[in-house]
């Protein structure tokens, strides 16, 4: 039975990065470092870790274009009641041209033991997402036009979402939809606040033990909106005497990533991540660089288990 699942849990990852043949860029706000980030994408993920667990993380997106994207995300979460329950909380702060957008929801997760060594999680995720646009610092072409020139100031859309995530030690993957009620954003083509559609994502990864002191683990996050192109992240990743993290990624036709992380101490890693877009965009930018802070309380009777990629 070990046997056929592990065989099942690489068919899977496997199907999941073949999606990326067919896909395109598309929307934001993005993540490189996506496996550091879960909990924002995936509440299933709540309390998974087994110890109290708190994140960070900023990126500059196309340094050098006014307007790019700077996203910050910070996320909190731990297990409480025997590991069964998991809660959280989650912020994210997005701006892009104009418009700045805050995302800030609480995080539930139930967890259920379905074999000797893996779980499946079943998360909700309540919030809010409040919405300020300035058009000032923006570019408007219809200057007698009153829906370009009246700001939005602290627009508040109710946010409901929900996840599952199965998991072992060396192997996860789940699916989610950040929130089922529809709001207003800042569409910086349109320049113009268009409705959103729900938006679903598919994650996994798995870790391969090349021997005791190096380990492999390739990941991918797939995203789906209706009505527009699949938008998939593969990433792999190498963990060095369980302390160096080095790998690379790619964004289908969009970006390729180089990855670097390390463990400081027993219950900190610090990484880095360097996007190059492979797009026209590329000859007016200078790459994108996203950071990524994760903390660990982890009580002295307790090992961390290794390897922990996510």
């Amino acid at each position: 039975m070990k046997k056929t699942s592990t065989v099942l849990q690489q068919y899977f990852l496997v199907c999941l990065m073949l999606m990326g043949l067919g896909a395109k860029a598309q929307q934001e706000p993005q993540y490189t470092q996506y496996m550091y980030n879960t909990l924002v994408v995936n509440p299933g993920y709540t309390g998974s870790t087994g110890n109290l667990e708190a994140n960070l993380l900023h990126r500059t997106q196309w340094v050098g274009i006014d307007g790019a994207p700077q996203t910050q995300a910070f996320s909190i979460h731990g297990p409480v009641f025997n590991e069964k329950i998991g809660l959280g909380l989650s912020a994210v702060n997005d701006k892009l041209g104009p418009s700045n957008e805050v995302y800030v929801d609480a995080n539930f997760s139930y967890t259920i033991n379905v074999g000797y060594e893996s779980k499946i999680a079943f998360g909700l995720k309540a919030g809010a997402r409040v919405l300020d646009i300035d058009w000032s610092k923006g570019r408007y072409y219809q200057e007698g036009d009153p829906l370009l020139n009246t700001n939005i100031n602290g627009k508040i859309t109710p946010a409901l979402g929900a996840g599952i995530y199965y998991y072992t030690d060396k192997f996860y993957a789940g699916v989610s939809v950040p929130s089922f009620i529809r709001s207003d954003y800042y569409d910086d083509i349109q320049e113009s606040t268009v409705s959103d559609r729900l938006h679903y994502y598919v994650m996994g990864g798995y870790v391969f033990d090349v021997s005791d002191n190096l380990k492999f683990k390739p990941a991918v996050l797939g995203k789906i909106v209706s009505g527009a192109p699949i938008t998939v992240d593969v990433s792999a990743n190498f963990l060095l005497y369980e302390k160096l993290t080095l790998g690379a990624s790619y964004r289908y036709d969009d970006s390729v990533s180089a990855l670097a992380g390390f463990q400081i101490t027993r219950g900190i890693f610090v990484g880095y991540a360097y996007d190059y877009s492979v797009t026209e965009l590329n000859k007016y930018n200078d790459g994108s660089h996203e950071f990524v802070l994760k903390f660990q309380l982890v009580p002295k009777s307790t090992r961390i288990k290794s390897p922990r990629f996510f």
